[in-house]
């Protein structure tokens, strides 16, 4: 937990990150609070109502703001270019609350996959509890519980991988192995790292530091589009 009163002058340097990230154990603890609350009134309208009669494979998104859009029009995200990408051969929900954490989604996923009945899980989760500096025990028994419900149901799970700036030393390692470990434990899909090639570009992303911008979405795509492509096949 980064005091309030350090100045983001007092964060360790990060020669690899962008300046606004190394200001992000500051501001985000801040700034996760409003999105949150966005996110919880604008959830009843975030994915969409069963199709009984839809016969294409289902793809739930369960995860935070990085997919639920924050800071744009809903239809510029990247959930919602996968769904034109796959317009005609599969239905793609998003389910995903901007400042949800792996508690929240866990909590939460056994409705949704009822709801649902997903063929294919995307799980974009753990950025918010990793920022919060949640103990990494806890974050990595909500993945594991989260992955072990979609494949019990016989969907098939997709980790989206995520990481922490710098300024969080040795705990935004054990935090980023995390989804390494649950991938090989399990056997199931990884995507290393969703902001591969953004979070590190100022001009790809918000200017809160935080999120990526409209322009970055194609971007989460491409990083997402070769794992989900060979689940899909």
């Amino acid at each position: 937990m980064v005091p309030r009163r350090m100045r983001c002058s007092e964060l360790p340097a990060a020669t690899d990150w962008p300046t606004t990230m190394q200001c992000l154990a500051l501001r985000t603890l801040r700034l996760l609070q409003l999105p949150l609350l966005v996110g919880l009134l604008a959830w009843p309208t975030c994915a969409e109502p069963a199709a009984t009669n839809d016969q294409r494979r289902t793809i739930l998104v369960v995860g935070d703001s990085i997919s639920a859009g924050y800071g744009m029009a809903m239809e510029e995200g990247w959930v919602n270019l996968l769904r034109q990408k796959l317009a005609g051969s599969a239905r793609v929900v998003n389910a995903s609350i901007t400042g949800d954490t792996t508690a929240g989604g866990l909590a939460r996923l056994p409705k949704t996959l009822a709801v649902h009945r997903p063929d294919v899980v995307v799980i974009e989760l753990g950025g918010n509890d990793g920022l919060r500096g949640y103990p990494l025990r806890h974050i990595r028994e909500n993945l594991l519980a989260m992955t072990r419900e979609v494949t019990a149901i016989g969907a098939k799970p997709v980790l989206a991988g995520m990481r922490l700036p710098p300024s969080y030393g040795r705990y935004a390692e054990s935090f980023h192995r995390i989804y390494f470990d649950i991938a090989a434990a399990l056997n199931v899909p990884l995507v290393p790292f969703l902001l591969e090639g953004v979070a590190t570009d100022e001009e790809l992303m918000q200017r809160d530091g935080i999120h990526p911008s409209a322009d970055a979405q194609p971007m989460l795509l491409d990083n997402l589009w070769p794992v989900l492509a060979q689940v899909l096949d």
